[in-house]
Formats: C-alpha cells, structure tokens, sequence
C-alpha cells in the first residue's frame, strides 16, 4: 500500500500500528520523462560474484515500493512498482515498470500510466498505487488500486485492470472498475485496495483485494481475468491485512497478507503474515489454526524485521529461480534513511529480494531470519544446457528457430529435438514455455529407466509417466488441462523416486494443473533431454539441479539460568521502581493486579503508569505470564497490557497484548524520534501473533554490531510453544530500564493480571 490522507478510522495512537492516517497527498501527478538506469548495486566489498545486496532497487531508483513481478514470455523478469518518485525530488510516476534478466543489472522501462492511457473514471487526484500483474489467456492483465473515482463523492477506492500483449505495454486499462467502490449503510466506503490474482489447481481465476477497513476479500473473475463471476468472500478480518497474495504450495492455497502500518518512517513495523487452506476462498487458518478471519486473529510469520538496517518489510510477490528455489520481493525501510524527503512525508522504501524457504509447511523468509543486509546468492536464471535459453534452438539438436510476437526467438519442433548436453543424474529441474493448443513429450533419464511428461493442449491433459524398458509404464498419472491461449509454463523436476509436473500461465506459483507419478528406487541416468513434438513451439527453456530446499529454521532465543524473578506472592521487590505510580494497582493473591484506566504512553499524553526495572549488561531473557481477558468481537479499544522496554517517554517500545476494534492481537508497538535533531515523535508497531486470556511474553536483548540494543519479541499461547517475532532498535549509549505496563481503556472494567517477571541469561 502506498501513501493516502486515510480518515481517522483508528481513533487513538495505539491504533497508529494498523491504519494511521498517513501524511502526504494521493499521488497521480504526469509522469516525468524516464529516469535513466543507474550501474547495478554492488554486493559490497569483496563479495562474491553472483551476489546481490540489498536492496535490489539502489541500481535504477530511490524508493519501488509495493512490487509485484513476473517473467515475461521475452525471457525478462519485471518488476512493476507503486505510484511515488522514482527518486527523491522527482514528480511521482503512475506507477513504474524496470526488468532484469539476472536480477543484477536492471533497465528502467517507464511509467505504467500516463495522460494518455490514463483510466478515465479515475478522479484526476486519485491515487493508481499497488499494481499486481498476471500472465492470462494469452495477455499481460494489470491490476492496480484507484483511491478514488468519478461515480461518487469522496474517496471511494476501486480495483482497475489493464491488459498488454507486451509485460512493458502499452497498458490499455478497462472502462469500469473490475471491483467497483463498496459502500456503506452509513455513505462510508470500504478500503478497495491491493489487488492480487490467482489461478487455482482447476484453472480458475480469483482476484483477491482489500485492507484494515473492510478485510480482505476474494471474488472468482472470467477466465480471462477481467470480468468479476459470482459473490464475493471475506477471508480475513477487518483492521489486520491488506497487501494480500496468495500461492500454492504441496496441494495448500497460501494466503499471506501485510500488517500494520506501512509508512511510519522509523517505527514502521510492517510484516506479513500467512493463513492456507484447501480452497482458494478459505477459510485460511495458521499454523496454530487459528483463522485470519477472526477476532483473535490467525497469522503465521512470514516475513518481519530482525533488527538489521530494515524495517517495515512487506507487501510482497514471490518468484521461483530456474532450480525451483523460491523468493520474496517486498518493499522495506531503512531506519537510518526512512524519508524520501521529509520527515513524515513520503516513505522511501526499496525494493529488497530474500530467498523464501518452506519450514514445516510454511512460508519463511531466510528460514525465519528475516531481511538480510550482506550478500546473497542471485537467483539462478541459467541454464546447465549450452546456449541461450531464450532460444531454445542453440540448445537442442533437431530443433529450428522460429519467431513469436510475444517470445521473441522461440525453438520450433517438428519431430524429436535432443540437448546438446546431458541432464544432472539422479535429479533435474527443466522449464520451459510452451504455447498452449501445442503438444510436447519431455523425457528424462535412458533406457531402462525413463521418466515422461506429456503436454496435450490438443486434448487437454497433462500426462507423467514411469517408463521401465522400452514400454512398460509403472506409474501414470494424468490431470485435465483448462482450454486457454497464448503460452503456458510446464514445470518439471524428476528425482530418485517421483516425477512432478506443473502448468502455470504466470508462473507465480499458481499452477492450473498439477500431476506426478513415482516408483520406488528409480533413480535417472545423466542423459539428454528429448522433446518430441509436431508443428510444437518452446521458449525460455532451462534446466538445472533442483535446489536443495531449506528445512531447519532460523535460531530463535533461547533462556538459560535465571538472574532474577519476582513472583508477586509478597509484595514488589525493592528494585522495582514506579513512573507515575497508581494507588490501585495492588499484589494480591500471588499477582500484580493493574486495573486498566483510559492512560497511554504514547506521544504528548504521557499518562500511565509505568513499573521499571535496571536490567543487566550483556544477553538476556526477560518473560511475563499475565491474564488479561479482553474478550472476542465487540469494540474495547485500546485496551492493552505486557512488557515495555523504557529509555523515556518519548522513546520506547512496548509488548501487549491489545484489542483494537474487534480484532484482539499482540502488538509490539515503538515511540521514537522522527529523526536525529527533530523533537517530534512517532508511534507505529509491528505484529507478533494473537493473544489468548492467560498468555506468556518474552523480550529478548543481544547487542548490535554497532553497540546497539536489539530487542526481539516472543509470545506464548500456553506457556510451551514460543512464536519469536519483530525487534526493534535502540542507540549505543542508551541505558532503557523494561517493566510492565497496562492501561488505554477503562470500559469496560478489567484487571490486567501479572503473574511473575522473570529474567533469564540468553543461552549459547
């Protein structure tokens, strides 16, 4: 999501973490001329070649925020970006289009839109922000956010579409919206932002959109992706996410969605978040089955900060290299350059790249580890065949060069066209492009043991087969093929013991068929690939070794001896001390009992009490139990209370667990300056997880490289499984005390309860 003077739907600073009214205009100025390409971005000094560094976006621009990508049938990988400056001092752009072909060295295309192509129902002070791009049918589909249109007074958002036979355009966008504006009883319109399409495993299309002030939702579309088909779906609660993206994965629809604020500058706690389900309109649970559509809401951690440079990572695409290895592309901000500008006006946000891995089933960035900031291994866009895989002819003996509007070079089969080198043994990934009424037969392995995958656009199925000797099939599995046009992407990656094929028309993990065959003990020879086909045109075809997937995830603190606990069961200990103490918070009954008052901590109010500790040099641990039931559904805003790490009023991070209108979540909120030398503050926040009525927290400190304090969040639902979460940053020099807190609500009357505070040496 990008910029927008958003009406005050969240009413206090608290809310500030999931939908602040964010500074600046909406951004729909003429696009200047095109900013030239700037050299690609070094990785840094003395790394290796065929790295990268983030963020991948130095190298043509300031800021690209809100990335969606795809490989184009030219054999380029584009990236499509928000509505802001391309560079800081520039007019805003209409959004923007660059492409790679290594995702090193990067050519700035131009602007999506200008005065002439320019959606004509959009106001001409709207807002054309959050484009998520798709290969459908045979063209480029475009989907972007318009804050505001001509049918209504007021800003009433709405979901545009454009197509392109070219992923650069022209785009040439729809007359009406394809999700018009939705309003309310009450002449309020609902947030209609961030578009995202999907293609289920049935060849279906779905466009998924929204934000904090309606949810997310879904709504099937036509075949040819522009035209909405039946009622739409709310799949996740209102006031939690928007940026929604949705792949498939091992036969599960993830949908993962960004939360919190986008655009605070420093305290931007942007992250995302992942539910999945076996249907494309939920329900979405999490990995604790909590679902994304309640009130204690679900969300397993996808991507979030780990107390780097980065901040605010999110709203995100996903990308699958030539060995199958997947990445994240999202937008973050460097804490130490957060404006574009000024202070509190346009956030400047990069593009960063991160290799996405599968961790028990689930999306995690680096395995857990978050953004990272030295070099790493670029995504593999070669092949192990000799010759250029834009033009499969250099590749393959029997093969002719043809053209194609769309692919450029194109390889052209009449007959059986074989590799001028030979496939990996045991194990192979080949893909390729392949035009969608054509025939092709892949085959790998020699003669005993041979795997085969059959495209069949003419009959419409996508065939895998196990083939022991000349004949004999010992597995076949067969799967319907949707009627479509254009070029369609055939996955293949064969190992000891099964074949998978997939067919994708964008290739973003949204693959419309899905097929495999295996047999214990087989294992491939090193041989040539063979295509077989008539009349049968391929491009962009690559094979490599599949990647060796991640499965460990990151390290997450761990506690060891205890340095120091309190219990409650006989006053507070004499080195507790209070900020702005209140005569009835008491110790009864073994707990700290706070009753909550409408207080807050948060910019000039400074009104609640606080209880302080000094806390020890060097790593440490520090966790609380405390019962705080703020119920389910109804509005108890902002009812809050956890741990806060304290240097003073204006500077500040805190861990509660909170209710923000009907949604109860865990937030891990931060006060800070706006910038060295500036005296105004800001206050935004990241999400951890959900809470539940008696729930453990832990804030755990190490210490930077730099001599910086970094603190990381974790919660617990039963006192057993943690969920580790965002850090934040606090200065070298800086001595912050933590303690508890409680308060931003005294309807209706609740005691927080605090049942011990415990500090642990982290563990080696």
């Amino acid at each position: 999501m990008t910029h927008h003077p958003r009406r005050a739907l969240l009413a206090t600073a608290t809310a500030l973490a999931l939908s602040a009214t964010l500074a600046g205009p909406g951004l729909a100025a003429p696009a200047g001329p095109a900013a030239p390409a700037r050299p690609a971005a070094p990785a840094g000094p003395g790394a290796p070649e065929g790295t990268y560094t983030n963020a991948v976006s130095d190298a043509f621009s300031d800021t690209y925020a809100d990335p969606a990508v795809i490989q184009g049938k030219d054999g380029w990988w584009y990236a499509y970006a928000t509505a802001d400056p391309l560079y800081a001092g520039q007019e805003p752009g209409i959004g923007h289009i660059t492409r790679t072909r290594d995702w090193a060295t990067w050519d700035y295309v131009g602007t999506i839109f200008d005065d002439t192509n320019r959606p004509v129902w959009a106001e001409e002070s709207a807002g054309l922000w959050a484009p998520d791009i798709r290969y459908v049918d045979g063209r480029y589909v475009l989907y972007f956010t318009v804050t505001d249109t001509t049918r209504n007074p007021g800003e009433d958002s709405a979901i545009g579409v454009a197509t392109s036979a070219d992923p650069a355009g022209p785009w040439v966008p729809a007359d009406e919206p394809i999700v018009a504006p939705r309003q309310l009883d009450d002449g309020r319109f609902l947030w209609t932002f961030d578009p995202a399409g999907f293609t289920s495993t049935d060849g279906r299309q779905w466009l998924y959109y929204g934000s904090y002030f309606g949810g997310l939702e879904v709504t099937e579309v036509s075949a040819d992706g522009l035209t909405p088909v039946g009622e739409p779906t709310q799949v996740a609660i209102n006031d939690r996410y928007e940026g929604a993206y949705v792949v498939e994965h091992d036969g599960w629809y993830y949908l993962m969605g960004s939360s919190a604020n986008c655009c605070a500058g420093p305290a931007t706690g942007y992250s995302v978040f992942a539910g999945r389900s076996k249907d494309p309109r939920g329900p979405f649970l999490d990995a604790d089955g909590l679902d994304l559509s309640a009130s204690v809401t679900g969300g397993t951690t996808v991507l979030t900060q780990n107390g780097n440079s980065w901040v605010g990572a999110g709203h995100h695409s996903v990308l699958t290299d030539a060995t199958g290895q997947d990445f994240i592309v999202y937008h973050a901000i460097d804490r130490d350059e957060p404006w574009l500008t000024d202070p509190f006006g346009i956030n400047r946000r990069p593009m960063l790249l991160d290799r996405l891995d599968w961790i028990d089933g689930w999306p995690r960035t680096n395995a857990g580890a978050g953004p990272s900031e030295g070099p790493q291994p670029l995504p593999v866009t070669t092949s192990l065949l000799p010759g250029d895989p834009a033009d499969p002819a250099t590749s393959f003996t029997g093969m002719s060069t043809g053209q194609d509007p769309q692919g450029g070079d194109v390889g052209v089969l009449e007959g059986t066209a074989t590799s001028r080198a030979k496939a990996p043994r045991d194990a192979a990934r080949v893909r390729l492009d392949v035009r969608a009424e054509d025939t092709l037969t892949l085959t790998l392995g020699a003669h005993p043991k041979k795997v085969r995958v059959t495209y069949d656009g003419a009959a419409g199925e996508l065939r895998t087969a196990v083939v022991m000797g000349a004949k004999k099939v010992v597995d076949e599995s067969v799967t319907p093929l949707p009627p479509g046009q254009g070029w369609r992407t055939l996955t293949v990656e064969a190992g000891r013991r099964a074949v998978t094929a997939e067919v994708s028309a964008s290739d973003l993990h949204d693959p419309m068929a899905v097929t495999g065959a295996s047999f214990p003990g087989f294992s491939l020879a090193s041989a040539p690939v063979t295509l077989t086909g008539a009349d049968t045109r391929v491009d962009n075809l690559s094979v490599q070794h599949p990647a060796t997937p991640v499965t460990e995830p990151a390290p997450v603190p761990q506690v060891g001896d205890v340095i120091f606990s309190d219990s409650f069961d006989g006053g507070l200990d004499d080195t507790w001390q209070w900020v702005r103490p209140d005569d009835g918070i008491t110790v009864a009954d073994g707990d700290l009992v706070w009753p909550l008052r409408s207080v807050d901590a948060v910019g000039g109010t400074n009104t609640g009490a606080l209880l302080l500790r000094d806390m020890p040099e060097g790593d440490w641990i520090a966790e609380t139990e405390l019962t705080l039931d703020l119920g389910e559904d109804t509005v108890r805003n902002y009812q809050q209370a956890g741990l806060i790490v304290h240097e003073d009023d204006d500077d500040f991070a805190r861990l509660g667990s909170v209710a923000i209108w009907n949604t109860r979540t865990v937030e891990y909120g931060r006060e800070l300056a706006v910038a060295e030398g500036d005296d105004r503050t800001i206050y935004a926040g990241a999400i951890i997880g959900a809470p539940a009525p008696t729930m453990s927290m832990r804030i755990a400190h190490t210490t930077g490289a730099e001599g910086e304090h970094v603190y990381r969040a974790g919660i617990s639902r039963d006192g057993t499984s943690w969920v580790w979460g965002a850090a934040w940053t606090f200065p070298a020099g800086t001595d912050p005390r933590l303690g508890l807190y409680a308060g931003g609500g005294a309807e209706p009357p609740v005691d927080a309860r605090f049942h011990e505070l415990t500090v642990y040496e982290s563990a080696p």
